[in-house]
């Protein structure tokens, strides 16, 4: 019985260590160049394991448009300055960040300019 349990716990532990290292993800986006996105908040998810924010924005040929923009876990996003009141519905916010590279118009922030000017940072300081 011994032979089979010291195994079997072996096993265990390893899928234990690596089954948080496979719930990490990156982001799919294209770093070749940054994107800037200013709209109107339309809603502001204040969740794990991104929160988002929904933007209506004028396209250049005047049709509005949906984009997603996100950052890092909220942990993170709190040791940067936000909360989940950062930014609310008709809130004119500009977006910075990079695209998913397969086009969607969702984009990992990098910073955010708010509507008085002030910039805030997602990633780092």
């Amino acid at each position: 019985m011994k032979t089979l349990c010291v195994p079997a716990f072996v096993i265990l532990t390893l899928v234990a260590a690596v089954m948080p290292l496979s719930a990490h993800h990156s982001w799919p986006v294209s770093f070749d160049r940054l994107v800037t996105v200013k709209g109107t908040v339309v809603e502001f998810r204040w969740a794990n394991p991104h929160p988002m924010i929904t933007l209506e924005v004028q396209a250049n040929d005047g049709r509005t448009e949906k984009w997603q923009v996100g950052g890092p876990a909220i942990i993170r996003m709190e040791s940067n300055g936000w909360t989940k009141t950062t930014v609310k519905p008709g809130d004119v916010i500009t977006g910075i960040g990079y695209q998913f590279a397969d086009g969607q118009k969702i984009v990992r922030l990098e910073r955010v300019v708010l509507a008085d000017g002030k910039e805030i940072r997602l990633y780092g300081r």
